[in-house]
């Protein structure tokens, strides 16, 4: 299929969405439904305390879906000709308590795992029947005036690392790949384990 290029998408707030469009993003199968970008908030969707409905209930309540004058939100949502395509989660780090530390190397690193000025890129879904057209890339794009607009100073991300003919499973590759952070702007700063890489954009103050 043809590849959806940034300028025909619309991307807003998720607070400007409606539940209805989040839940068309994140179907009523596969990882995404299962997990509703909670993985990182209250554990992985097989593991995670809570039943999906309550998982359903807490997207809604971290996106403010339906509530444009919230004063924060937990990510974006893309739109191709008024139909909701992609989400994106992006907030403060430290929004995201059950990231792996390993992941993150915040030690080596010298970073404080509070810093609320640090926000973080942790999950993209694209909605199906439009995967595979670089919805992803126009998201981590638009992740990055997002976050500065709302004060932070750096937006870090955790890509997966993708060659070519080589599979990644589509639930691995909710965090991105490399090359999606690498055509945003970002830079590579650590390299956790041999898939992975911590990438980096500081915003000039």
């Amino acid at each position: 299929m043809e590849p959806i290029t940034a300028d025909r998408l619309t991307i807003l707030p998720a607070n400007e969405a409606t539940a209805e469009d989040l839940g068309a993003v994140f179907g009523v199968a596969d990882y995404p439904f299962k997990c509703q970008c909670q993985r990182f908030k209250t554990g992985g969707p097989d593991w995670n305390p809570l039943p999906r409905e309550a998982r359903v209930e807490a997207l809604r309540e971290q996106t403010a879906c339906g509530q444009p004058s919230a004063p924060r939100t937990s990510g974006l949502v893309a739109y191709l000709d008024g139909e909701p395509v992609g989400w994106c989660a992006v907030e403060p780090r430290p929004a995201y308590p059950m990231m792996p530390r390993g992941r993150l190397q915040l030690a080596a690193r010298g970073e404080d795992a509070n810093d609320d000025g640090v926000w973080a890129v942790t999950c993209f879904v694209t909605r199906k029947g439009y995967r595979r057209r670089g919805i992803t890339y126009a998201l981590a794009a638009a992740s990055v005036p997002f976050a500065r607009e709302r004060g932070a100073r750096a937006l870090e991300a955790y890509p997966m690392i993708t060659h070519p003919g080589v599979e990644i499973t589509w639930g691995e590759l909710h965090v991105g790949s490399r090359q999606v952070f690498d055509d945003a702007g970002f830079t590579e700063v650590a390299h956790p384990t041999p898939r992975r890489v911590i990438m980096r954009l500081d915003f000039v103050t």
